[in-house]
């Protein structure tokens, strides 16, 4: 029954990028409704297939006929509550109409722009758009939620902090990234930087919640301080949870005193030490996401949303473009 989900969900990804790519020309735990199966036939985002689960008595029944996300047009989300994460990062939980779930597939992120044309703007007077990554699950009924770290230059993170609850953001997507699907390596490796943690974060805890899943993860993840760790206590329990699935490795460059975990910036000797070697072949891969000079000296940078030269330390290491991801 999972491999037909898998097989399910990866047709709906199929049919979606094929939906997407004419209309996207630039590029960022709860309580589950029911423990039952849950399934995407067809394009559900796209509004071609149905989301349903198997009730009780093994019949099927239909919750729900598209996503409320719409890939070709933006609309209106009414943020339904803000969640203060740290010093300078909230969780901001948006609405989703009629208790309805976001079907978002794995991995794939969503472009969001001000509900008002006037309020943000770049110098030439074109509306800023940023890509986020939702961390709320795909089958949350009535939230989708975005973890957004407010920077001092970031003029669109700056917007999203000055919202209200009750305010709209305007919301496109899915914008569909890398398919991921269950199984297809044997070793994934994660490394992050900062907010780079979220598109990482979708994946594995995509992969570690189907018990089917045998790959071994492990997430090398980079911060300037302990407290600019994101996620952590989600991710510390998806390490309890999963102990001989997911090796968790945090790196700081700044640590506390008696700090005993790696430290400073990623370096050629760390990644030999805790990413499954290149000579793995198609059975390992990487993923990669943070900062722009972080994902260009671990993986070479990026070519606008094109993925570019490998490059970096994974080139130096022997990995091949096929091997690695970048978001």
């Amino acid at each position: 029954m999972l491999s037909f989900a898998a097989s399910a969900r990866h047709v709906g990804r199929s049919q979606l990028l094929r939906a997407t790519r004419r209309s996207y020309a630039t590029e960022t735990t709860s309580k589950k409704p029911s423990n039952l199966p849950l399934y995407l036939m067809g394009a559900g985002v796209a509004g071609l297939g149905s989301y349903f689960y198997l009730n009780s008595t093994g019949k099927s029944v239909i919750t729900q006929e598209k996503s409320p996300l719409d890939p070709e047009d933006f609309k209106d989300f009414k943020l339904k509550k803000i969640v203060p994460y740290n010093h300078n990062t909230s969780e901001f939980i948006f609405e989703l109409p009629n208790n309805e779930a976001s079907l978002l597939p794995v991995a794939s992120c969503l472009v969001v722009k001000s509900s008002d044309p006037e309020a943000l703007k770049d110098e030439k007077g074109k509306p800023i758009i940023r890509p986020y990554t939702p961390i709320s699950p795909p089958e949350k009924q009535g939230e989708l939620t975005l973890l957004i770290k407010k920077y001092d230059n970031g003029n669109a993170s700056k917007h999203i902090h000055g919202l209200k609850e009750g305010d709209t953001l305007a919301i496109k997507g899915p914008i569909p990234k890398f398919p991921y699907k269950v199984n297809e390596f044997e070793e994934v490796a994660l490394i992050g930087g900062g907010s780079g943690i979220t598109p990482l974060y979708q994946i594995v805890t995509h992969a570690l919640s189907n018990a089917s899943n045998r790959t071994k993860f492990t997430l090398l993840f980079s911060n300037v301080t302990e407290v600019d760790i994101l996620l952590k206590s989600e991710l510390e329990a998806l390490q309890k949870k999963y102990p001989t699935k997911f090796n968790l490795v945090y790196m700081l460059d700044k640590p506390p005193a008696g700090w005993t975990g790696p430290s400073g910036y990623i370096s050629k000797e760390v990644l030999q030490q805790h990413v499954a070697p290149a000579s793995l072949n198609e059975r390992v891969k990487v993923f990669v996401c943070g900062p722009p000079g972080q994902v260009a000296a671990v993986a070479g940078k990026k070519a606008g949303m094109k993925q570019g030269e490998l490059g970096g330390i994974l080139k130096e290491l022997g990995y091949t473009e096929d091997q690695v991801y970048k978001f």
